[in-house]
């Protein structure tokens, strides 16, 4: 696939409690979490830009931007990922989502409104700066449910193998995803 004017955002994780050690370094198919996603980005957009703490020092391999804020929240990265995307149109993924694939990234961006998302949203999901007012708007006044948000914004929902969507939040999880 063809890199696009599109900017790619990888959410590199919150806390990782239920995991018990941060998701970005646990591995899958020889390749930690952070690489897959990392390179998923990489096939479709000609921008990427990962968020996170940078507190956490997380060695990557990449740099990670830190999303300004003390609390842990996706609604935080995606904020300041769509602030610091040089293209009007995103990708958002978490890294915890190793099963989504270029293709998936690339139907959202093509059916987004102002957002996109799956049933199963609102991450993964295509994001235009046209979503940011109400974005900046909610977590301003501490509304971090960004499944909220999509209600004041024009939300394509997108058809998509639901299997693709795993999400790993125990080790359990990957072991999961891992057997599929």
């Amino acid at each position: 696939m063809a890199r696009r004017r599109l900017t790619g955002v990888l959410l590199v994780g919150g806390a990782s409690t239920r995991f018990g050690a941060p998701k970005a370094f646990a591995r899958l198919d020889g390749e930690t979490l952070a690489e897959r996603a990392w390179r998923t980005l990489g096939e479709v957009c000609d921008e990427r830009i990962a968020l996170g703490k940078v507190d956490d020092a997380l060695p990557l391999g990449f740099p990670v931007q830190d999303d300004g804020l003390a609390i842990r929240a996706p609604l935080a990265g995606l904020v300041a990922g769509l602030r610091a995307a040089t293209h009007e149109l995103a990708v958002v993924l978490p890294v915890d989502c190793p099963l989504v694939t270029s293709a998936l990234l690339l139907e959202l961006a093509d059916a987004c409104a102002d957002v996109a998302t799956t049933r199963a949203g609102p991450l993964p999901g295509a994001f235009r700066k046209t979503a940011l007012p109400v974005l900046e708007r909610r977590l301003a006044a501490g509304d971090l449910r960004l499944r909220d948000a999509l209600a004041e914004l024009e939300t394509t929902v997108v058809e998509v193998d639901t299997r693709l969507l795993a999400n790993v939040n125990t080790p359990a999880d990957l072991a999961a995803v891992a057997a599929q």
